[in-house]
């Protein structure tokens, strides 16, 4: 059975500021501004992000930190200039989490990944709802962060399923209403419509994603070029092939599952894990592939998530390899937390298609 798609895209919102509140929770109800600044003077530079209370005043992205301030006079906004080290820091840990919950993860920038969900959900959208408010609650929980999840039958559908409806939204567009969910919407909602190619557009009577939907292909081609003028075409239509990748390295396959008590002990959670290694086995070996790194991930009672790596010599199908080496992993761990462990999950990555060669195994715990 070919499974209908299911993608996601998490944006987390307003990041930098949120990120600010998150350090320091007395300014949540507080006017925002995060910028860059340039040093020249104590105002000069530019507003990197803001929160949404200081949105109402207008301060958004890009305007200069000293029309910010004046907008903001009066009122107990609080500026910061931007940390990217604490703000990676903070990416990384969602990342993390995101990943235990997608066959795989592509990361577009600091603060925004595409999940692709197909074998989790089985092409199941009201799943998928249900499994966002998941996630999203999971992120709430763990890390204090909103996010708003768009969810779709490919990228372009979730990405503007994501941006109609901010902060902390949740919206999903099932493949039978995704022409018809675009088709309201400006043309330059799609990406690559910049301000020059949405004039010439209107220029030809295209203002809607609908009107371009429609357009002659012939036509788009004549006037972008072929690549573009398909995209057009394609992206007006729904239709985005593009699949969701790990940018620069292999995808990884996991699954993450709650125990059914809090535990520390280690049969108990090898029973849950051996169950999760069956369910991405049967996904490398679907997709016919060798692996060469085992994780595992945990949170603690506290919430606190944890992750644990081994990495073999060589690339290897077998799916006892897997349960040895998450048992040599939470014996590990176990040995340094004395925290009883409220949730589970198993990673595999370092995907090949080569034929594994069969050699002693190293590891490390890190």
């Amino acid at each position: 059975m070919v499974l209908g798609r299911v993608v996601m895209l998490a944006d987390f919102d307003y990041f930098f500021a949120q990120c600010e509140e998150l350090r320091n929770p007395l300014i949540k109800d507080k006017p925002i501004v995060v910028g860059v600044y340039s040093g020249r003077t104590e105002d000069s530079g530019a507003v990197s992000t803001s929160n949404y209370i200081a949105r109402s005043y207008g301060v958004k992205s890009g305007i200069p930190i000293f029309l910010a301030k004046r907008n903001l006079e009066g009122t107990d906004a609080v500026f910061f200039p931007v940390d990217h080290d604490y703000y990676q820091q903070i990416s990384d840990r969602v990342m993390q989490i995101l990943s235990t919950y997608a066959s795989s993860l592509e990361q577009v920038s600091i603060d925004e990944a595409y999940l692709d969900v197909t074998s989790q959900m089985e092409g199941n959208f009201e799943k998928a709802y249900i499994y966002a408010q998941k996630i999203k609650q999971d992120i709430k929980t763990q890390v204090g962060l909103s996010l708003t999840v768009g969810i779709g039958p490919n990228k372009l559908v979730a990405k503007i399923a994501c941006d109609s409806q901010k902060p902390d939204g949740l919206t999903l567009v099932k493949p039978e209403d995704a022409t018809k969910f675009l088709a309201p919407l400006p043309v330059d909602r799609l990406l690559g419509v910049g301000k020059k190619t949405f004039t010439r557009m209107e220029q030809m009577g295209i203002k809607t994603i609908e009107e371009l939907s429609k357009f002659d292909v012939q036509r788009l081609i004549a006037v972008f070029g072929k690549t573009l003028g398909l995209y057009f075409h394609n992206a007006a239509n729904a239709i985005d092939n593009e699949p969701v990748i790990f940018a620069g390295e292999a995808e990884s396959i996991s699954k993450i599952g709650t125990l059914k008590q809090d535990t520390h002990d280690l049969t108990l959670l090898l029973q849950k894990t051996d169950e999760l290694t069956e369910i991405v086995y049967k996904e490398v070996a679907e997709k016919n592939y060798s692996f060469k790194t085992i994780s595992i991930y945990v949170v603690n009672v506290d919430l606190v998530s944890k992750s644990r790596s081994v990495t073999l010599e060589q690339s290897t199908r077998d799916k006892e390899v897997i349960k040895r080496n998450v048992r040599v992993l939470f014996e590990k761990y176990l040995a340094e937390s004395s925290l009883d462990i409220r949730r589970v999950g198993v990673k595999v990555s370092g995907f090949s298609k080569e034929q594994p060669q069969q050699k002693q195994l190293s590891s490390f715990f890190g």
